[in-house]
């Protein structure tokens, strides 16, 4: 990526992806590609949001959305009980060998 964007909007990416939470190479290219075009255009500004009475845009990961999307759990817990009984049961084949001690 540093061989075709110069340094200083490699850095501002970075900055940028960081900033936002992402943490991919493409976050941080399309960032720095932003801030290159950024530079190369007339500045345009943009109306404030929170001049116009609106809350600034805040970034939902797709992760937590569908975290916070899924249907509740109703499945049991886990349990060991099965296992516990199987461990309990004694061998038939008789022996004077005391319990946890090899045959």
């Amino acid at each position: 990526m540093a061989r075709h964007i110069p340094h200083e909007y490699l850095v501002a990416g970075l900055a940028t992806a960081l900033r936002a939470g992402a943490l991919t190479a493409d976050a941080v290219a399309l960032e720095a590609r932003k801030a290159a075009q950024a530079e190369d255009d007339p500045m345009v500004v943009a109306p404030s949001a929170q001049a116009s009475g609106q809350s600034a845009a805040t970034v939902t990961f797709l992760h937590e959305w569908k975290l916070n999307h899924l249907p509740p759990d109703t499945r049991p817990l886990p349990s060991v009980t099965p296992y516990d009984q199987l461990l309990r049961r004694r061998r038939v084949s008789g022996g004077d060998h005391r319990e946890g001690e090899a045959q």
